[in-house]
């Protein structure tokens, strides 16, 4: 599914991987989930849905880059982060109004 937000999407995707843009939106169902969830985006606040488990990805994203684990891999390794540590991190994050 399109949507106006989804040629954000899409801009982010070509700059980071190219020819391979398209491949990825299609088969990622991370990015599918973030697509959806991002439909109301664009419009008014009173008609945007609750954007709090896109902010919940955001940190467990954030927490997995912080350790490294985008460059060294070794991620299975991994004990995990505190649930408090993350959700402090994602009541910090700014409400989009």
């Amino acid at each position: 599914m399109e949507h106006t937000f989804t040629a954000n999407i899409k801009a982010i995707l070509e700059k980071h991987f190219g020819d391979n843009a398209d491949d990825i939106f299609d088969k990622s169902q991370l990015i599918q989930y973030v697509n959806e969830k991002t439909r109301s985006a664009n419009k008014g606040s009173k008609s945007r849905s609750s954007f709090a488990n896109l902010y919940a990805i955001y940190v467990i994203i954030e927490d997995y880059i912080n350790n490294g684990f985008d460059q060294k891999g070794d991620y299975s390794k991994y004990e995990g982060a505190a649930f408090v540590k993350l959700f402090k991190r994602q009541r910090e994050l700014p409400v989009w109004q």
